[in-house]
């Protein structure tokens, strides 16, 4: 079960070494200008592989649970769905379990990829756990783990876990269906939460350090992406890196080649931007075609980001 692309290679790697009876994904949804009807990167996938979809307006009606329930599943895979209901997930015979995007307790909620990065990890990596009535409590099946390097983005990570979390399924269901799984209770004192990011809260505050600024940078790259008030217009900021520039706290200034920016300890120059109505760029284009104003102070950052 699942929906977003961070699903499709375990579809594939666990449809590949056990089997699927079925897929069940999210409504197909309208997206574009003309509402077309689209459907999910899973059920694109699913039907690739020549599996049986099912897409219930409801995981609590009583007709969705009697199609699981018909399938008889041994075992049920949730990865980034929605909350399944004890109803479906207790007709799993040896378990249902979750793929989750951080080493638990660390990270639960709907975010934890973009919070890992934004809170400085040197790692993540993901988890499968045995699903119960509580968001990402359940006990602890196995782990993996992946080193976060310098600047990488949220978007980046992403795309280093969904093998992993592939891999990991395929070992889950394989100790599941051996009968040698140990599942271990999570340690509920030092959990942390993750909850959705948007782009209402997603201002950058630059009172904080250079390295919170960046981090938070990172964290929301590519969705929903950091942003501030310049020239009077929004821009968003994908990247940027240290600088030894003095810059005033909230102030910005073009010299040298570089959009260097004041955070609250130290600057940082920013290195791809999307100005307000213009397409994303690198600052070295950007400033190609720059004839605007050399220096000034953000507006709007003053919004409470906590």
């Amino acid at each position: 079960m699942g929906t977003p692309e961070f699903a499709v290679p375990s579809l594939q790697a666990i449809h590949q070494h056990f089997g699927v009876q079925a897929v069940v994904t999210v409504p197909d949804t309208p997206q574009g200008r003309g509402m077309k009807l689209t459907p999910s990167a899973m059920k694109i996938a699913a039907l690739e592989l020549g599996l049986p979809v099912l897409q219930p307006e409801s995981l609590k009606s009583e007709e969705f649970r009697h199609e699981i329930e018909s399938l008889k599943p041994d075992i049920i895979v949730v990865v980034a769905f929605r909350i399944l209901p004890k109803s479906i997930y207790s007709l799993a015979s040896l378990g249902a379990f979750n793929i989750h995007g951080s080493l638990l307790p660390k990270y639960r909620g709907a975010a934890p990829i973009n919070w890992a990065i934004i809170n400085g990890e040197s790692e993540s990596g993901v988890t499968s756990f045995l699903l119960n009535d509580k968001v990402d409590t359940g006990k602890i099946l196995l782990k993996a783990s992946t080193p976060i390097t310098d600047g990488m983005t949220a978007g980046e990570l992403y795309e280093t876990l969904m093998p992993l979390g592939a891999e990991l399924a395929v070992k889950t269901c394989d100790r599941l269906l051996k009968h040698t799984a140990n599942p271990i209770p999570q340690e509920d004192e030092i959990a942390t939460p993750a909850p959705k990011l948007i782009r209402e809260n997603c201002v950058i505050d630059w009172t904080k350090p250079a390295g919170e600024v960046r981090n938070f940078i990172l964290g929301v790259n590519p969705a929903p992406i950091a942003w501030t008030l310049w020239i009077g217009k929004r821009i968003k900021i994908y990247r940027a890196t240290y600088s030894d520039a003095h810059i005033n706290t909230g102030s910005w200034s073009i010299k040298g080649g570089q959009f260097l920016v004041g955070c609250g300890d130290a600057a940082l120059s920013l290195t791809e931007i999307q100005p307000e109505g213009k397409p994303r760029m690198s600052v070295a284009d950007f400033l190609r075609g720059y004839r605007g104003e050399m220096g000034g102070e953000f507006m709007g950052w003053e919004v409470d980001n906590s």
